[in-house]
């Protein structure tokens, strides 16, 4: 493995932890939500990846494609059960 690539994902790691956790609860949840649904990219990526030849290629960007899925309409349940608590009965 490239020592860059390495390097990368480890300082990845750590600027992405002090990111979320400078986070004020209050704002959690709506900036989460909206990265969820901003992650709906991933699914391009992931159906690209899936036309890979190769059957190990096709399996693993149908995988891909289950979980970017299950993120971004997780997100958008998020976001929905959040904004449910604002509204007045």
């Amino acid at each position: 493995m490239d020592i860059n690539i390495l390097t990368v994902f480890i300082l990845a790691i750590f600027i992405g932890f002090e990111v979320i956790t400078k986070v004020p609860p209050t704002l959690h949840t709506p900036l989460m939500s909206g990265s969820n649904a901003i992650s709906g990219i991933s699914i391009v990526g992931a159906i690209i990846a899936s036309q890979v030849t190769g059957e190990i290629g096709t399996w693993l960007g149908l995988i891909a494609v289950i979980f970017a899925t299950i993120n971004v309409v997780g997100g958008f349940m998020v976001t929905d059960r959040m904004l449910k608590m604002f509204k007045r009965r």
